[in-house]
């Protein structure tokens, strides 16, 4: 295996995919934080969960939006506000491809967000027997 200064070269490129993900993560914060409007529209959690599958939400993001630090950032069971969010889906800034309103209707990404905010939150740590 190939080495850089004493690194092989597969933990180079974690190492810098996790970097990545970090910078994108920060630039979807920075968006939210920008975000003012706190009006949500009404969504459809079950729409959300069959428009999140149909459109390949769920292969970067998971299928609860976990998230991964190889494809993609967690976006629930917290999403950030509604307007960041709507505006990166539109105009993404890392790896995402973009989804206009013709791939993705307003009301679908409200269905999206709704079944985000509905996901339940993980057991605590101290609450998993294989943890103790």
């Amino acid at each position: 295996m190939k080495t850089v200064r004493g690194y092989s070269s597969a933990a180079v490129v974690v190492f810098a995919m996790a970097l990545f993900f970090s910078c994108t993560r920060a630039r979807v914060v920075d968006a939210a934080q920008e975000s003012k409007t706190t009006d949500v529209p009404a969504g459809n959690a079950e729409n959300g969960k069959r428009v999140f599958t149909k459109n390949g939400c769920y292969e970067c993001h998971g299928r609860e939006g976990q998230g991964s630090t190889m494809t993609g950032p967690r976006i629930a069971p917290d999403p950030i506000p509604f307007d960041a969010l709507s505006n990166y889906v539109r105009k993404p800034g890392g790896e995402m491809p973009p989804y206009t309103a013709k791939v993705v209707s307003d009301q679908e990404l409200a269905d999206i967000y709704a079944f985000l905010q509905s996901r339940p939150h993980p057991p605590a740590a101290k609450n998993i027997p294989l943890l103790k």
